[in-house]
């Protein structure tokens, strides 16, 4: 998979990608990464990459002609029209479908927002989808680019060493996951549950699924509706 990055700070993601499963998908050759700085395709002599809003009120809102002159650099390199994202409270929440759907996909590029966001017309004329990564502000859309790729990177196949571990994560099968237990057997006097001991793979597996459907049914009932 090829991910490209837009942003005013790519210094973030400097130490983002050189750790973990990230890092090892890169060396092995299943992903690669560029992240690109928005400023360097603004054509002032400041480097201005974002202005007043038209209408007025507060805050500054990214400016439109930089991101067309990336994104339009990007496409025309591309074998094939790459999936464009852009994270925004204003999108879909993104879930754990959305990151095994988003893995099949060769070629992502990511728009990170900031201030108040990026000029309407480029989401019109660029933007495949829209997450929200949650009801919540962040300063930028970094953080939730970085989490967005974390997720999808590791549904692709090869990237963990164990893939059967991702499908017990909680969301793959829509409810939460199990608790899991490892050395000592007894810590601070609470011992693992027993069955858990028993070596009997069967009781163990009905075990999870039975405490993945009580701490979704106590914690995210609404799951188990969907």
């Amino acid at each position: 998979m090829k991910v490209e990055i837009v942003s005013l700070f790519p210094d973030y993601f400097e130490s983002v990608f050189k750790q973990s499963i990230l890092r090892r998908a890169q060396e092995t050759g299943l992903l690669d990464v560029s992240v690109y700085d928005l400023r360097r395709y603004t054509t002032d002599k400041h480097h201005q990459a974002d202005d007043y809003r038209f209408g007025g009120g507060p805050g500054m809102l990214m400016l439109a002609e930089p991101l067309f002159t990336v994104l339009s650099e990007l496409t025309e390199k591309s074998r094939e029209r790459p999936l464009i994202i852009y994270p925004t409270p204003r999108g879909k929440p993104f879930q754990q479908r959305n990151a095994i759907e988003l893995a099949r996909e060769p070629h992502l590029i990511f728009i990170c927002g900031h201030y108040k966001g990026i000029d309407e017309r480029v989401i019109e004329r660029w933007v495949d989808v829209q997450y929200s990564i949650g009801d919540y502000i962040l300063t930028g859309g970094e953080p939730a680019t970085a989490a967005i790729v974390d997720a999808v990177v590791r549904m692709i196949p090869g990237a963990l060493g164990d893939f059967d571990s991702a499908k017990g994560d909680s969301f793959f099968q829509r409810v939460l996951d199990a608790p899991h237990y490892t050395r000592p057997e007894v810590l601070d006097g609470r011992a693992v549950p027993r069955v858990l001991t028993s070596g009997h793979h069967k009781n163990i597996e009905r075990w999870r699924l039975a405490m993945s459907k009580f701490i979704t049914q106590r914690k995210r009932p609404e799951l188990l509706n969907t």
